[in-house]
């Protein structure tokens, strides 16, 4: 449980302070950029490298926040696909062809041209492991002049969202000339990467070449710190422009016009065990979802930094609270039955701090409503198995909405289908099947958000889950920037049009 930020001992920030000290004070060599006098980005990260900044791992969200790696395909607000290195696509069948835009060079001075994408294409179709993308999709690539030619073995609505994945980014030739995919001086973006150093540092200069409008900052100094105290501690100093995911205990010690709270596609929810024990039971399932006050655990827990949930999908994703039926009569529900002391256990983890904080409101509300509460919580390393396998009654989960393609029918399916490879819920339900189905070969746009829309519904309905609160994500920048990104998908940050006066 954490401390609320008016308890930290003063000796907690004065450590965070101390671990920052002279962190951004001088420009070292890998950190000197070419500019017009402007000032460089100071940025607090707070995850450091897992695979060298590959960007066929996780590492590509950083390549695609600094701007520096950029994709065939963006989305927008909707999570619709727009024009970024391709400049219109069009499908046959199972087949979409790109016109990639002209003008365009690496970092390297290299033209970006169709056997380029291909090259990248392939890079990340034959990885192992595959970007989680391409997980089941069976995806090649072929040049025809200024075109690319993308086909799968089954026809896919959604090929132009997945070519929007950070892990597609594509990158020049040299870039794969070693044993490990190199972004250093290989991407097309405003600013190019121009050195890392470990898991500790990393800098980007403005690319004078860029195909669109120029940075308006000279450069980008990173610098990864985990301790979130410690982010929060740079910002406060001055020591940082801007600093990643603010923790909720660090966000009141902070000047409210340093702070921006970003709706994140993720949502607490409960997940009852449908197969076996009291939550079989319809009705015992309904008494849970009406025993559950999230209004509080938003309060308390998170300090009044999260939303309460009204559905599985938050307001990251703007579009589903104008679909979603405004009245709860236009979704059938069991009604609640009487617990009778049933006994139940609820299973979370640790990882993510306020999750255990969560589980103990939530016994406390459950008892009182006539449940005997048991908690299990351990490292998620630890606890996975046992949750995928139905060894718990219920588990709490902070779970991702959207996965890389900004499509949240693949999120629906995995945790709530019969077949679904995170069914925690051990759901098995025709209904949800077909509405799942449904949504899953829906065109994207309109048509596919509204068969979204009636599969949560359809999932909602059986109670097997339980939403109650989607998070958000602080950022902190200094009231000296201007046109840092804030955004819920987490992949921009610093761009083009971002500056510090």
């Amino acid at each position: 449980m954490h401390l609320p930020a008016r308890l930290l001992p003063v000796s907690a920030v004065a450590f965070a302070s101390a671990l920052l000290s002279g962190c951004f004070a001088a420009t070292d060599s890998t950190s000197s950029g070419s500019g017009d006098g402007g000032k460089r980005i100071r940025l607090a990260m707070m995850q450091p490298p897992r695979s060298g900044l590959s960007p066929l791992s996780d590492d590509a969200f950083k390549l695609s926040r600094w701007a520096t790696a950029e994709t065939l395909v963006r989305l927008d607000a909707n999570g619709d696909a727009r024009p970024a290195l391709a400049t219109r696509w069009e499908q046959s069948g199972t087949a979409w062809t790109f016109t990639l835009r002209e003008g365009v060079t690496f970092h390297d001075g290299t033209k970006l041209t169709a056997d380029a994408v291909v090259r990248s294409l392939d890079e990340a179709a034959s990885a192992s492991p595959k970007p989680r993308i391409l997980d089941g999709v069976d995806l090649t690539a072929k040049a025809d002049g200024d075109k690319v030619t993308v086909t799968t073995a089954a026809a896919d609505p959604l090929v132009p969202q997945r070519l929007s994945s950070p892990q597609l980014s594509v990158l020049a030739a040299k870039a794969y000339e070693g044993k490990t995919v190199s972004p250093i001086g290989t991407g097309t973006g405003p600013f190019e990467l121009t050195g890392v150093n470990g898991t500790s540092s990393a800098a980007l200069d403005r690319y004078e070449g860029y195909w669109g409008k120029k940075a308006k900052s000279p450069g980008i100094d990173v610098k990864f710190v985990p301790d979130g105290t410690a982010r929060a501690a740079a910002l406060r100093s001055g020591e940082a422009d801007i600093a990643e995911a603010v923790p909720v205990s660090q966000a009141s010690l902070l000047d409210a016009n340093q702070i921006t709270e970003v709706p994140m596609p993720r949502t607490n929810t409960l997940y009852l065990n449908t197969a076996k024990g009291p939550f079989k039971s319809p009705g015992i399932r309904a008494a849970v979802r009406s025993a559950i006050d999230a209004e509080a655990l938003v309060k308390g827990v998170y300090e009044g930094r999260a939303d309460v949930a009204d559905g599985l999908l938050g307001p990251a994703l703007p579009w589903a609270a104008d679909l979603r039926p405004r009245n709860a009569e236009d979704t059938a529900r069991t009604k609640a039955g009487a617990p009778d002391g049933a006994a139940i256990t609820i299973g979370t983890f640790t990882d993510r701090a306020e999750l255990p904080e969560v589980a103990a409101t939530l016994q406390q509300q459950l008892q009182k409503a006539g449940f005997k509460v048991k908690l299990e919580v351990r490292e998620y390393a630890a606890i996975e198995s046992d949750a995928l396998a139905g060894e718990f009654d219920a588990f709490i989960l902070s779970r991702a909405t959207v996965l890389d393609s900004g499509d949240p029918a693949a999120y629906l399916y995995s945790d709530f289908g019969s077949e679904g490879s995170f069914n925690i819920s051990q759901l098995k339900d025709p209904t949800v099947d077909k509405a799942l189905k449904e949504a899953a070969a829906a065109p994207a746009g309109a048509a596919r958000r509204k068969a979204v829309i009636e599969a949560e519904s359809a999932v909602l309905g059986t109670d097997a889950a339980v939403p109650m609160l989607h998070e958000r994500v602080i950022q902190g920048d200094a009231t000296s920037v201007v046109g840092a990104a804030h955004d819920p998908r987490e992949r921009e940050l610093v761009t083009a049009a971002t500056y510090v006066k």
